[in-house]
């Protein structure tokens, strides 16, 4: 059996598990359907379908068990949802992509593509081994790069870049750096303590973007959105704590819990005319500043 068919087969087995679960005389049955259809010989012995769920686990971090209860097999997203959610979408891409031959007829890619990402499997082998990284980084706004040593302690992704968050051996702050910015990354083989009380998930709770000012409180911020603006917010939340206050025909109230950073003020300003601000006051004033200044160049 060649390497190909096997590859195809484990997409199949998955594909079938994410409709519903199914046990293996289920799984073998549209195995051998889809043999007969792309003429390929995918049926399978229960010890090879045992291997398969190995491979699979090992190629594609999906992991596939038994329910001994129900007497079925699932693809178990319990562990890290939001992370398998992601390795779930990239499998319908990667398999999307795969079987198409000319992809620039069928295909449009965004052209603005972010880079950095050669760096994600070293920066993950140093967070997970706790080990310090060094590197040269250019800020947006400066000419010169500089030589950073940091502490890297998770990553984060936001609006299709990267940022490893890290803490800057130079001040001691914890601060993000854009993969996109950063060259010349060393893994080095100096270990460090993750701060007990540290969590990513709490210290992005309350943030919209990359930016946690720490030393500032959340606010409660109410939003009025237009009825055709609101059907897209419903479908991709602006935030983990946006809660709907009304949804009718004339609008769509929701209120948010977090920072008033530059990142949240920046994707108001996005929605143009299609939202108002009802609170807090000072994001309000921020927002008319913004359209003062933006005015004046006309």
């Amino acid at each position: 059996m060649s390497k190909r068919e096997s590859i195809a087969r484990y997409n199949l087995i998955i594909k079938k598990l994410r409709k519903q679960p199914a046990d293996f005389e289920q799984i073998s049955t549209y195995l051998s359907l889809e043999s007969e259809l792309q003429e390929y010989n995918f049926n399978v012995s229960k010890r090879t379908f045992q291997r398969d769920l190995d491979d699979i686990r090992s190629l594609y971090n999906i992991d596939i068990v038994y329910d001994f209860s129900r007497k079925v097999y699932f693809i178990d997203l319990e562990e890290q949802p939001e992370l398998n959610e992601r390795i779930l979408e990239a499998f319908d891409t990667f398999n999307a992509l795969n079987i198409t031959d000319r992809l620039s007829n069928y295909i449009h890619f965004e052209k603005r593509r972010p880079q950095g990402t050669e760096n994600l499997y070293g920066l993950l082998h140093a967070i997970k081994n706790k080990v310090q990284i060094s590197f040269s980084y250019k800020k947006f706004w400066e000419d010169e790069m500089s030589q950073r040593t940091a502490e890297p302690y998770a990553l984060k992704e936001f609006k299709n870049r990267w940022y490893v968050l890290a803490n800057d051996l130079k001040d001691n702050k914890v601060k993000s750096f854009a993969l996109d910015r950063l060259t010349e990354l060393e893994i080095t083989r100096k270990k460090f303590q993750l701060p007990i009380d540290f969590d990513v998930n709490e210290h992005y709770k309350y943030c919209f973007g990359i930016i946690s000012p720490n030393e500032h409180q959340p606010q409660e911020v109410i939003l009025s959105f237009d009825p055709f603006q609101g059907k897209y917010i419903k479908t991709l939340p602006l935030h983990e704590s946006q809660v709907i206050l009304k949804d009718h025909e004339e609008e769509l109230l929701i209120k948010l819990t977090l920072f008033l950073t530059h990142d949240f003020l920046m994707e108001i300003l996005s929605y143009g005319d299609n939202v108002k601000v009802i609170q807090p006051e000072s994001l309000i004033e921020d927002l008319k500043t913004s359209y003062e200044n933006a005015l004046k160049l006309y």
